[in-house]
């Protein structure tokens, strides 16, 4: 197999696989390393298959399965001393599973329904009114009593469980947001998928807050997907398409850098390049997109490099921080937050324990491989819990929701919301009780 895959480094397939010495630094933070204990369930391990993979091109089905258990958290390229770029390594492999691995009829059948609707915000959109109706009887109390959903299907059991409690949606937001008081920069804003639809709030709030420090802030209407749940599975020709959309959309934008405020978007967003060159794009669609992931930052990496200029009010509240695996581990942003909310007067901040294990989102992870995620989140809710926090505070829509569900399950309700909110009531003085629900 002589393939190319790209990374920083541009190196083939082969020499990343090479740069690997088995040392097994990564093990105890692998998740599924940790509860299982399986080398094969390790990056370690699952490199070893991709070896063998790649030399004797074959592609069993227990290698797919250890693949598959991978939640791509990449908790491992933070813990390597070698710098084995695994997310390329997964990212690849995946596309190579997708492309030469006939799952069963079941299997397809889901991952083509969760397709046809997690990267389409439209469609996403239009289930709000329906899981709004089915909240308000309080049908999901009782199914989640009698356990007759996680008999039937663990994965519409688990989508069951995580949908976060709607409320009416804030009004849309415009195309532009204009600076309050002294324009510092001009910005444009990812709105996101599952941010978009089912967190509408988040994107209020990042958007006011931008605004707020100075920023001009371009929301694109006609942005799509950006590719991310799409590219982690392998779909890379999906992936590619929604890449080479977004890139256009932001190009006419005429922006000096792209925020985005969730986790797994931004760390896809990053690599933008590196997915339309696996795709076999055309060199000046590399150049483009190259030049559009350099303008890529996440929220509180902006806002911690802007410096601040609106004055922050107290908000005594107790928050514990999570660290979303695609923030902390995918793009190395782990102070900016926890300095933003250090700035705000009266606010105290705790960390997780063992803040460097998943909590078994990773994307559509949780659907496709219920169990083990169901496992992980459990394990988080806890870690939650145990810092005594008011509030769980993370940058990731799908870390709310798996963490949310577990917390909640385990009969330790805790709120929990995105670090824009939490800036957004002290920027502009709001009651604290916003964020615990209590106003």
């Amino acid at each position: 197999m002589t393939e190319p895959i790209t990374g920083d480094s541009h190196q083939r397939f082969s020499e990343l696989l090479d740069d690997c010495v088995h040392c097994g630094f990564c093990l105890p933070t692998c998740p599924t390393h940790v509860l299982w204990g399986q080398e094969m369930d390790s990056p370690r391990g699952r490199i070893h298959l991709m070896e063998q993979m790649h030399s004797e091109d074959v592609l069993s089905e227990a290698a797919v399965s250890h693949f598959d258990n991978c939640l791509g958290c990449l908790a491992c390229v933070s813990a390597c001393p070698s710098g084995v770029a695994y997310d390329a390594l997964i990212d690849h492999t995946r596309h190579r599973v997708e492309e030469q691995y006939e799952r069963p009829l079941g299997e397809r059948a889901l991952r083509g329904a969760l397709f046809s609707v997690f990267p389409h915000r439209d469609r996403l959109r239009l289930m709000r009114g329906p899981l709004r109706a089915y909240q308000a009887t309080r049908a999901g109390r009782l199914l989640r009593r009698s356990g007759v959903l996680d008999r039937i299907s663990p994965t519409l059991a688990t989508m069951e469980r995580i949908a976060p409690p709607l409320s009416s949606p804030p009004p849309p937001l415009p195309e532009f947001v204009p600076a309050v008081g002294r324009r510092r920069a001009r910005v444009g804003m990812l709105v996101g998928c599952v941010q978009g639809a089912f967190f509408p709030e988040v994107n209020t709030a990042t958007a006011r807050v931008l605004a707020l420090e100075g920023c001009d802030v371009v929301i694109p209407r006609s942005q799509g997907c950006c590719g991310a749940l799409s590219g982690h599975s392998g779909r890379l020709e999906e992936s590619a398409g929604f890449t080479r959309a977004l890139v256009e959309v932001f190009e006419r934008a005429d922006v000096e850098r792209i925020v985005v405020n969730s986790a797994g978007c931004g760390s896809s967003m990053k690599h933008m390049d590196r997915t339309l060159e696996e795709a076999g794009a055309a060199p000046e669609w590399v150049r483009r997109a190259r030049a559009a992931s350099e303008k890529v930052v996440d929220l509180t990496e902006f806002l911690a490099e802007l410096g601040p200029q609106a004055e922050r009010h107290p908000v005594p509240v107790h928050v514990a921080y999570q660290d979303a695996c695609h923030l902390s581990h995918g793009q190395g942003v782990t102070s900016a937050p926890r300095e933003l909310l250090a700035r705000i007067p009266q606010m105290r901040v705790s960390d997780l324990p063992n803040k460097e294990i998943c909590c078994g989102s990773a994307g559509v992870y949780n659907v496709l491989n219920p169990e083990p995620a169901t496992e992980l989140g459990d394990r988080k809710g806890q870690d939650a819990a145990s810092t005594g926090a008011e509030l769980l505070v993370s940058g990731n829509p799908g870390c709310s929701m798996q963490i949310g569900s577990a917390l909640e399950r385990a009969g330790t309700p805790m709120p929990v919301t995105h670090t824009a909110r939490v800036l957004d009531v002290s920027l502009r003085g709001l009651d604290p009780g916003v964020l615990l629900g209590r106003s």
